[in-house]
């Protein structure tokens, strides 16, 4: 994964757009967990010009498994199919947007990254900045043209699975870090999960904290810092939430700061509390 060129600002995608080059593909990825279908809604009432709308639950997730937690990984053949579908090449340059904080972009970006396609940027504020830069939207569906050869199946790299969770309770090599509101973290509530808490020996770390107070990314010596404060090694650190999309956002803004090397525990608390045997942390 590149720590360079992560992020690409309202203007600088202006001027990309201005360039037409051919190659520049940009993707749609708004979404609300409470309200599904808005996502798709809101990109056909208004979307960035020749951006493609790209599902969470349709295309970046597997079929809905409560054993595999609520938004489990596509297989890497189903990812495969999708990108061809995409019509997302070895070539592309890809620019990938959503809401203002970007939670299910860096979801896409961590998909595409750990598939070994390392041309990909979060547009900075997405699409609530672009378009208070009163720039051009375009209403309706755009529908990209599907690759004629099929994408390669590559495996997902960095990827930790449930077991390997559970050999790291009695024999602890990384750390995880999880995602989710402190509040979900300490098992006070439980909105999505039928069970409250964490992952015994987990560290809480809010995705919203790799924001500044616009909702933008912090500079990288900004999160630099902060994660340095963790005196943590960042190949050992595992990310984690709910259901593994605001996980990718703490890796992604890790990535930023050129703390290059962990990784996604994708089943995330979804997944892990569904499976009685293990074991489940509540804090004070």
């Amino acid at each position: 994964m590149k720590t360079t060129n992560l992020l690409i600002s309202n203007k600088e995608l202006h001027l990309l757009l201005n360039n037409q080059d051919p190659n520049v593909l940009i993707l749609d990825c708004r979404f609300d967990l409470a309200k599904p279908h808005i996502g798709k809604e809101q990109y056909l009432a208004g979307h960035i010009p020749g951006a493609y709308y790209v599902d969470l639950e349709k295309d970046l997730s597997g079929p809905k498994n409560p054993h595999l937690g609520r938004h489990p990984l596509p297989t890497p053949q189903a990812w495969a199919n999708t990108r061809s579908q995409l019509g997302i090449s070895s070539n592309s340059k890809i620019v990938i947007y959503d809401q203002l904080e970007n939670t299910y972009s860096a979801r896409m970006w961590w998909m595409l990254t750990a598939t070994g396609h390392n041309n990909v940027q979060i547009l900075d504020g997405g699409f609530q900045t672009w378009t208070s830069f009163g720039y051009s939207v375009m209403l309706g569906e755009e529908k990209p043209e599907p690759l004629k050869l099929d994408a390669s199946v590559v495996d997902y790299e960095k990827l930790i699975e449930m077991n390997d969770v559970q050999v790291n309770l009695s024999n602890p090599i990384f750390h995880i870090i999880d995602a989710r509101a402190a509040e979900r973290f300490r098992g006070e509530v439980e909105p999505l999960d039928p069970v409250a808490g964490h992952i015994p020996g987990a560290i809480n770390r809010l995705y919203k904290m790799n924001l500044n107070a616009d909702s933008l990314f912090k500079t990288s010596e900004e999160l630099r810092h902060e994660w340095h404060h963790l005196n943590l090694a960042p190949e050992l650190i595992v990310h984690q939430c709910g259901s593994g999309v605001t996980a990718c956002h703490n890796l992604f803004a890790m990535e930023l700061a050129g703390l290059k090397g962990s990784k996604l525990y994708a089943g995330s608390w979804s997944e892990w509390c569904n499976h009685p045997n293990n074991p489940v942390a509540i804090s004070n």
